[in-house]
């Protein structure tokens, strides 16, 4: 019988605040000086008191509410005392009995609880035999969310995660950068040959996609090798060691008791419905719902659906080039052009903003140009890399580089004849029957014109000649 891997994950996401959870110092996710965004409150002065961010508080109920989830009425913070250099209270102010969210779904996985805390400090230890912290990131209002044992390979972990990521991006809460931070993923993993689950091991801190897959993998991997040389898997914590490639043992796991929580004494305890705001927010139009509308509006293929959700400036910039050009089945093309074109573009020249120097109506001319037959499609994508690095009317631009495409038969025909006349064998084969020969006839035509001329009308003219 086959080992079944099943997998729960806890994901940290920094929000985006003005202030810390429960101080008015600066919540600055940029800031590279350390410890300038701090104060007694966040420092964990003796005699300081918190005062609750309601706008975290906010934040996270509307993650609640695109999860479909239950909303708390009551909730209540408390205190989680460990010691640890980066917590400088002694304990770490968090939710345990009752968290501000509880159930809910996203991408077919089913969400345990999420709740508020604050953040650590930050640690590092590369300075010799001591180490420095930096407290600009404690106190930052820090959301967690807690999934169901329900997810049952790396593949599927990743995958939440990064819908997970985009459904806090546009919820506009959190930014969710994992290489610098803003969202960290820890992964619970067992595995076992019954419907019994097997004893897990989390994985902690596991700072990007890539990550996460392959330390899933590896622990999959390394407690299925324990079972079957008969020993047993031990609960426990561990890292990740990019260099290894491997996970490594930190501590063994604590239980919940070992925190000793209780209810924090200085922070009042929160009945919502007493403050409707809270839980009225109006959501944008999330992920999900965009893949429907997308599919349903304009039928673009999967893989350009995909880049725009993920890059909604993009996603943006497709959905006004066709109210633009007031013609929906121009869709498929004005993708085409977006996803291969401008987006190869964008990735070659990083330093240039696109949508800088490109409009979307000169977008719109330049795709109602190459579907009319004035442009080429070489000549198109000649154009548009023009108008990436310095903007300007694809008209203007093509008519000053001679890219305007020939359509008149009478301008061409000379060109046509003067051809067949240097490649009397071509055309021979063509003339016996080969009719493939005339692609390379055509091939001749578009390279003596510069790529102005059509291919379609020479193909034409090219069949007539060579039937005379």
């Amino acid at each position: 019988m086959e080992y079944k891997t099943t997998i729960g994950l806890e994901i940290h996401a920094e929000l985006r605040t003005k202030t810390k959870m429960f101080c008015h110092s600066k919540n600055d996710p940029e800031e590279k000086k350390p410890n300038v965004n701090i104060c007694p409150v966040c420092l964990g002065y003796p005699g300081t008191l918190p005062v609750i961010n309601k706008e975290a508080v906010k934040h996270v109920l509307r993650v609640g509410k695109a999860l479909g989830a239950n909303l708390a009425d009551f909730t209540e913070f408390d205190r989680k005392n460990y010691f640890y250099p980066d917590i400088p209270k002694g304990y770490q102010i968090s939710q345990y009995k009752y968290p501000l969210v509880s159930g809910g779904e996203l991408a077919g996985v089913k969400i345990t609880r999420v709740h508020l805390e604050e953040d650590t400090a930050r640690s590092s230890h590369e300075k010799g035999d001591y180490s420095l912290v930096d407290f600009n990131r404690a106190g930052v209002p820090l959301m967690e969310l807690v999934t169901e044992p329900v997810i049952t390979s790396a593949e599927q972990a990743v995958n939440f995660a990064r819908e997970l990521q985009l459904l806090l991006r546009y919820l506009g809460v959190s930014y969710a950068n994992m290489e610098k931070g803003e969202m960290r993923v820890e992964a619970n993993v067992s595995v076992s040959k019954t419907d019994t689950f097997g004893t897990k091991c989390e994985v902690k801190n596991l700072n990007s996609f890539r990550t996460v897959e392959k330390a899933i993998a590896f622990e999959v991997a390394r407690h299925i090798d324990i079972l079957e040389s008969g020993g047993k898997v031990v609960q426990e914590t561990r890292g990740w060691n990019e260099q290894k490639q491997e996970t490594y043992s930190q501590r063994n796991k604590e239980n919940a008791h070992d925190y000793r929580y209780f209810p924090d004494p200085d922070l009042p305890k929160l009945k919502l419905s007493d403050v409707p705001e809270l839980l009225s927010a109006e959501l944008p139009e999330l992920p999900a719902q965009k893949r429907v509308r997308f599919d349903k509006e304009y039928g673009v293929k999967e893989e350009d659906r995909e880049m725009y959700i993920f890059d909604q400036k993009l996603g943006d910039f497709f959905e006004e080039t066709i109210k633009i050009a007031e013609d929906k089945k121009l869709a498929a093309l004005i993708s085409n052009y977006i996803t291969s074109d401008l987006a190869g573009l964008q990735k070659n020249n990083p330093d240039i903003d696109p949508f800088k120097n490109i409009t979307a109506q000169y977008f719109s001319d330049l795709i109602k140009m190459a579907n009319g037959g004035e442009l080429s499609s070489r000549g198109a994508k000649d154009a548009l890399a023009i108008m990436f690095k310095e903007g300007g009317d694809p008209k203007k631009i093509a008519e000053e580089k001679g890219l305007i495409q020939k359509n008149d038969e009478g301008e061409l025909i000379a060109m046509v004849q003067k051809i067949i006349a240097e490649n009397e064998k071509v055309a021979a084969e063509y003339r016996a029957g080969k009719e493939a020969s005339i692609m390379f006839l055509v091939g001749q035509g578009m390279k003596a014109s510069k790529g102005s001329a059509n291919p379609q009308v020479l193909k034409k003219l090219f069949e007539t000649e060579l039937k005379k």
